[in-house]
């Protein structure tokens, strides 16, 4: 049965080869015949005219004739090229030339600089507005494909899945789309979620990616069109020799046997397929084991019981860790898990010094055991917040932040002691904070009400009138000293147009701009300013960064009116929130 389907399969593969060929004699003849049609033409019309035709510029390319050859000369403009894009350059306070004037060389090397850094929420914003603005290209010294290849490394370097969508149906011609597809088909498959991921197959026109070509044969399969996936399948299969593990896995996925146990996580697809064909498919992860496979096994409701889990086993545990942190598995899950590993009670009674000789995870769950033990409030917040540090230590914080938040939320806040009210607000997940709510207090200038001109809120001429009425107040006022923060607030003002008396604060932050910097702003090379203004911040949050670089940062943006952007840092570092 087998043989006569593979048999009927060759001869449709033959006949649509037939076909094909004959389509396409037909149409290289009809090509050949307009060829004629308009050399015909051209020749009686230079026959019509004078045949002093200027030669030296043909569309832009400048062409040097000579008795023996022609040489064209290859640097060519880019001026009116433009890069793909998901922003409007007025969205952010830039323009079409935000890269025109920087040469290609200076952009790759600090490109390249960048992508080795993991970079902190608000570079990563700064790297969107630069890589996905559209512009036209640098004119010398990068090519439209390089420059994409920066943009498409960015992309799938964040993870941000729907970005990735809206710049693949903005730009469905870009020459390396096949990249994000994949990307995007792998993300879906983790989630078991095979419609998404087929869909996103199926906006290929042609495929040329050998594992987008597996794809598209398994997604016909599922699609139930196994006649064009036994097409496809026969038509590359003369082409290329295809994957023996793919092959025996496409048999069985069309019937043709009846199991396959091989299995395979060298990507999502053959992990996948690996599930797919074994009936009794078993996989136990490990601390290494990549992340689409944490995903696929929870997505797929694979992950053995924690029942299961070996108390005793490092890596086993460890992998419960890490996997809470992303998302796999409940927080409570975990710490019930802390509730079942066996400590003698000198252990719990002297948990201080008996944590600095256990492994962090099993330290984690002694005083986890311990907190549940202890009657003192000061004692479960010291607790806490000691169980909080070793969760960030061990780059684990997403493992127990819901959890800590519900176990403080049952403090009342009129209790708390005051050497812990910064533990406790900063760690209380509510509504509000969720809002980053700004709470204004007229009595600090960078907290006034005078960030409603950053909000958008005020117009210049009120906020001129509040600023007036509030530095009037403040220097009649001799216990006030103006700090770092709210001479970088009288900056963005001044930059604005608000007039600002003297002030003998200002004068001690003078520019510390190197001269790299100061000739970008002088060239009007935004688009390499917000790639330097990435390198300064780098994996730093705002909030975290010093106020030597917060002020450099706050003057470029100021002197290159960046205003969209420096609103967002003055928001982010300037007002009490709560």
């Amino acid at each position: 049965m087998k043989i006569l389907k593979q048999l009927s399969n060759i001869l449709i593969s033959l006949s649509f080869i037939l076909l094909a060929q004959f389509v396409q004699a037909q149409e290289i003849k009809e090509i050949w015949l307009e060829i004629e049609k308009k050399k015909n033409t051209n020749n009686q019309s230079t026959n019509n005219t004078d045949t002093s035709i200027n030669t030296d510029q043909l569309e832009g390319v400048k062409v040097k004739l000579s008795d023996e050859n022609i040489v064209v000369d290859q640097n060519l403009d880019n001026s009116n090229i433009l890069l793909a894009g998901l922003f409007d350059p007025d969205d952010n306070d830039l323009n079409l030339n935000m890269w025109s004037k920087t040469d290609g060389i200076k952009i790759k090397k600090l490109l390249e600089k960048i992508q080795s850094k993991k970079l902190s929420s608000f570079s990563e914003r700064l790297m969107d507005v630069a890589l996905l603005t559209n512009s036209y290209m640098p004119n010398q010294n990068l090519s439209l494909d390089e420059f994409e290849n920066f943009t498409l490394d960015h992309l799938i370097k964040k993870k941000d899945f729907n970005l990735v969508e809206k710049f693949i149906k903005k730009n469905s011609s870009i020459k390396d789309k096949e990249r994000l597809i994949k990307h995007l088909a792998d993300y879906y498959l983790s989630l078991n979620q095979i419609e998404n991921s087929c869909s996103a197959i199926d906006s290929l026109s042609l495929i040329n990616d050998e594992y987008l070509t597996y794809f598209k044969i398994y997604c016909l399969i599922t699609q139930n069109k196994k006649d064009e996936a036994q097409l496809l399948f026969d038509l590359n299969s003369e082409q290329d020799s295809f994957n023996d593990f793919f092959v025996k896995k496409f048999e069985v996925l069309m019937g043709y046997e009846e199991n396959n146990f091989i299995l395979s996580d060298e990507n999502i697809l053959y992990f996948h397929l690996s599930h797919k064909t074994d009936k009794k498919f078993l996989y136990y992860p490990s601390l290494e084991s990549k992340e689409f496979i944490w995903k696929y096994l929870s997505n797929s409701n694979l992950i053995k019981n924690l029942n299961e889990f070996d108390l005793t086993n490092i890596d086993q545990v460890k992998f419960l860790e890490k996997a809470t942190s992303e998302g796999i598995f409940d927080e409570k899950d975990l710490l019930n898990l802390y509730r079942k590993f066996q400590f003698e009670i000198d252990d719990l009674i002297n948990h201080e010094e008996v944590i600095k000789k256990l492994p962090d995870y099993e330290g984690r769950a002694l005083m986890y055991q311990r907190f549940l033990l202890t009657d003192s409030l000061e004692s479960k917040l010291s607790l806490l917040s000691k169980l909080n540090d070793s969760f960030e230590g061990s780059n684990f914080k997403k493992s127990f932040d819901d959890e800590l938040s519900k176990l403080l939320k049952k403090i009342d806040k009129k209790d708390i002691p005051l050497k812990f009210s910064n533990f406790y607000q900063n760690n209380l997940i509510t509504e509000e904070n969720r809002k980053n709510k700004i709470k204004f207090n007229n009595e600090v200038f960078h907290q006034s009400k005078v960030l409603n001109y950053f909000l958008n809120k005020h117009s210049l001429p009120k906020t001129q009138k509040l600023t007036d009425n509030l530095l009037s107040k403040m220097k009649q006022d001799k216990n006030y000293s103006f700090d770092f923060k709210d001479v970088v607030l009288l900056q963005s003002l001044k930059s604005d147009g608000i007039k600002i008396d003297q002030i003998d604060e200002l004068s001690q932050y003078k520019s510390e701009l190197n001269s790299e910097i100061e000739k970008m702003i002088e060239n009007k090379e935004s688009g390499m300013i917000l790639l330097k203004l990435v390198e300064i911040i780098g994996e730093k949050e705002l909030n975290d960064l010093n106020s030597e670089s917060l002020n450099i940062i706050i003057e470029i943006l100021n002197r290159t009116k960046l205003i969209s952007l420096r609103n967002e840092v003055l928001l982010e570092i300037l007002p009490l929130k709560v």
